[in-house]
């Protein structure tokens, strides 16, 4: 009997330790650790990830080669975060897919000395600037061209120390993360300002949450979790600002001071959140500004749109569900034969309890 509850408390706990095992799954960065990634850190550190059944590693990018498409495509991490110049990677022939638009701007602006005359794009006309061509930060160069500067044309900085240099005045607009280079200068005296394609409704999404067509093809469910999870996890940021300060600072950011946190926290509120819209959220249609923003090839992006637009489609069949099902097949296959052994123990045990009732009367 006691072989019998043995065997079944190990299937047991075979079926229920598979049935709420953790799946792996790594995110990668775009940048180092910084409040910019704060809805990932919150949604592992609150528990959302592991409640949505994922053990998720947060990678930050290596600085010299921040290339988050190859690390997902390669197969070194199922999930990351890049800019929207994902749609030009997939018009090229990645099999790329945007799940979400964490930011509905873009938080790459240029930044000049307030000393400077320069105000508003037309201004930058025979202006040395720091170096151009970024993918990521394309906006900036679309915002000169739009008010018709040859970009060719701008005399470009070239030295190895921009932010000392710029300083020194050897150039006059250097491109800038608006919640880092700002921030450096703001500390060392020197007021800047910052002339962002925000300002003038050049509003590209930033900080893309993507994955593989493979990884959607074979884990769609896996997809849908991580992406509700992540989600949740930035709701749960923005309304709970110096908890998730606190807490990136301690296990994620020590290189950055607490204050420097809420400096990025601050800054990075308005590019997240926007009147009538959930976080995270984006539009076919500004998608499609964005290809014509890029003069990318309207009839590339038709063509491309149903497999880089991600659309969860729900399962007819639920994978709890299934376990449980298991399980319970499990449960009734084991219960057959020790209900059956139950049965003949206690037939058994009546049996020997009559011959003893009838010895006991033969001998009075």
């Amino acid at each position: 009997m006691a072989k019998v509850w043995f065997t079944l408390s190990f299937i047991i706990f075979f079926w229920t330790s598979g049935a709420n095992g953790l799946e792996p799954v790594v995110l990668q960065l775009k940048w180092t650790h910084q409040f910019q990634f704060a809805g990932y850190y919150m949604a592992a550190e609150q528990g959302f990830y592991k409640e949505a059944g994922l053990k998720v590693t947060i990678l930050p990018a290596n600085p010299s080669n921040p290339d988050t498409h190859f690390k997902v495509l390669s197969g070194q991490a199922q999930f990351g975060v890049t800019h929207s110049g994902v749609l030009k990677a997939k018009m090229d022939g990645k099999p790329l897919v945007a799940l979400a638009a964490i930011f509905q701007s873009s938080p790459y602006c240029w930044m000049v000395k307030e000393s400077s005359n320069i105000y508003k794009p037309e201004d930058f006309l025979g202006k040395k600037v720091s170096h151009l061509g970024k993918e990521e930060s394309a906006e900036l160069t679309v915002m000169l061209e739009r008010v018709g500067i040859n970009i060719s044309d701008l005399p470009l900085y070239a030295g190895l120390n921009p932010l000392e240099d710029f300083k020194r005045g050897m150039f006059d607009a250097i491109q800038v993360y608006v919640t880092n280079e700002p921030y450096k200068m703001l500390q060392e005296g020197v007021k800047t300002r910052q002339i962002c394609p925000k300002q003038y409704g050049l509003n590209v999404y930033g900080d893309i949450l993507f994955t593989s067509e493979n990884m959607l093809a074979h884990k769609p469910e896996t997809v849908e979790k991580f992406k509700q999870a992540s989600l949740k996890g930035w709701r749960y940021a923005l309304l709970n600002m110096q908890h998730s300060i606190e807490v990136i600072h301690e296990k994620y950011a020590r290189h950055k001071t607490k204050e420097q946190l809420s400096f990025e926290a601050d800054e990075l509120a308005t590019y997240i959140t926007h009147s009538g819209g959930a976080i995270g959220s984006m539009s076919e249609t500004r998608w499609q500004w964005i290809a014509q923003l890029y003069n990318l090839d309207l009839s590339q992006w038709r063509k491309i749109k149903p497999t880089f637009l991600y659309q969860h489609k729900h399962d007819t069949t639920d994978s709890s569900w299934s376990w449980m099902l298991v399980l319970a097949c499990v449960l009734t296959l084991l219960s057959i034969p020790m209900y059956g052994y139950l049965m003949l123990f206690h037939k058994r045990k009546y049996r020997i309890q009559q011959l003893s009732y009838r010895d006991k009367n033969t001998l009075e």
